[in-house]
């Protein structure tokens, strides 16, 4: 246990926010705006992973790499385009522009919230409702408040293999400031982040290797979704290594060897970059909990009941922080929560709550509700329907046929339990489905609903004629 001394020029607020991320900062200007004094703490960089090193930037590069792989493939329209380059700079110097603008937005929006003070640096719990700010120039402040929010995030796992530590890896991070396209990127991990980075890299210009441990890659999804994913991405010329053991990773002059065992095979790939994207843990290790008293799992994911609020009365966790679904749409959600309660005295909950998300491959992967392996899992009674993209006019007409659409329905129902949407804007596709989920509609009522001609949307039509002849 970390012991602070014990300082008397401590700063009181109603409420502190740790981390300015996707729920901190709306949070903490909502705290504000209702007329409580209100402190946010920021170690890093206002906006969270989401704007600086997540979501913004890697999806106006996916952006980048589509335009690059459509323009190599506008042939197939009849459109001959004789040469593509990529400039990676320039690639970079678009994202972090855009960036730049959503975290000036952000710290614009602080600085501009009456009763809100922003502080940079590390924040560590002292005792239950006090919190020390460690600055970076070493420089301690110490803040006490009635109520506390955690919106800290979570950081790259780094594996145990040998021999890692001697090398210089990637991270989800770092692998944004490459400036040059790697010649040949080894990706340690063959899930969402990997697989996003493996194909965006892959159109570019780079050979990429996918190694996977697991018997297939997205092992959480249906099998006939990861064969699917696996399909494009083999098209695409990618490298995919499942069943994975790695035994050593070391320098072999200026690359870097990877030594693993493939099921039953033995090899070693030599590259000139290896990414690391095998999941995120909480940074916790900080916060030092063990002087407030706030409990953890076993894997540092702060425990929290269905309202967000720990055993702590008064604290309260938000976003990845606290495990479950790692999502900035479901960090943002927490916010909506948690404020609504304490400030309009309402009594939301997370329970029953929908959890979409989006993988930015292209196509798209959108999921929402059940999978059909968790619906027979839970032995319910229930429909499949599945439909190819190569069958949708609209996919056919862009030339975008790769994926398929997939709804579970409730045999006596008729509701929507889930749908897994492979597609050319997949989640556009799947909201579609989730409003309908959260409005009860049938999918009978989908099956002979009015839509638009021709728009991917209208092919729910074709997907529930395979359960409404």
């Amino acid at each position: 246990m970390i012991v602070y001394a014990k300082q008397t020029d401590m700063k009181h607020y109603d409420a502190i926010i740790i981390g300015a991320g996707q729920a901190g900062v709306p949070l903490a200007k909502k705290m504000a705006e209702a007329g409580k004094k209100t402190a946010i703490i920021e170690k890093r960089l206002v906006g969270g992973t989401c704007i600086n090193d997540g979501c913004t930037p890697t999806k106006a590069m996916i952006a980048s790499a589509k335009a690059a792989y459509q323009a190599r493939k506008a042939s197939e329209l009849g459109i001959i385009i004789s040469d593509v380059n990529v400039d990676l700079k320039k690639v970079k110097k678009r994202a972090d522009s855009i960036v730049k603008m959503f975290k000036g937005s952000a710290e614009d929006g602080i600085e501009e919230t009456k009763g809100l003070k922003l502080y940079m640096g590390e924040a560590s719990f002292a005792s239950e409702k006090e919190i020390v700010v460690k600055g970076k120039d070493g420089t301690t402040e110490t803040l006490t408040a009635d109520l506390i929010f955690i919106n800290i995030g979570a950081k790259t796992i780094i594996p145990e293999i040998d021999g890692i530590e001697e090398i210089d890896y990637l991270t989800s991070t770092s692998i944004l400031d490459l400036e040059e396209i790697p010649e040949h990127l080894v990706i340690v991990g063959g899930n969402y982040i990997g697989l996003e980075f493996g194909q965006m890299f892959s159109r570019f210009g780079s050979q990429v290797t996918i190694l996977e441990q697991s018997p297939v890659i997205l092992s959480k999804e249906d099998d006939d979704i990861s064969k699917a994913v696996t399909e494009f991405l083999a098209a695409e010329k990618i490298d995919i290594n499942t069943d994975v053991k790695i035994n050593h990773i070391g320098w072999k002059g200026d690359r870097i060897e990877t030594t693993i065992t493939s099921g039953k095979k033995d090899k070693k790939i030599t590259a000139t970059h290896l990414l690391i994207a095998v999941g995120r843990a909480p940074q916790t290790q900080h916060l030092h909990l063990e002087n407030c008293g706030v409990e953890t799992d076993e894997h540092g994911h702060i425990l929290v009941n269905d309202k967000l609020e720990t055993n702590v009365k008064g604290i309260y966790a938000l976003g990845d922080v606290k495990g479950g679904p790692a999502f900035t749409h479901i960090a943002y959600n927490d916010y909506t929560i948690v404020y609504r309660n304490l400030i309009e005295n309402t009594n939301l909950s997370t329970a029953d709550r929908p959890v979409p998300y989006c993988m930015f491959t292209d196509p798209q992967l959108a999921r929402i509700g059940l999978s059909e392996r968790e619906a027979k899992a839970q032995k319910l009674d229930y429909q499949v329907a599945v439909l190819p993209m190569k069958n949708v006019a609209r996919g056919i007409e862009t030339n975008e046929t790769s994926g398929l659409m997939k709804a579970i329905v409730d045999a006596k129902t008729d509701k929507i339990l889930g749908a897994t949407i492979l597609a050319s804007e997949g989640g556009e596709i799947m909201s579609v489905l989730q409003m309908a989920m959260q409005g009860g509609i049938t999918s009978e009522q989908i099956r002979y609903g009015i839509f638009a001609h021709p728009t991917y949307t209208e092919s729910l039509n074709n997907l529930f004629m395979k359960i409404h002849q």
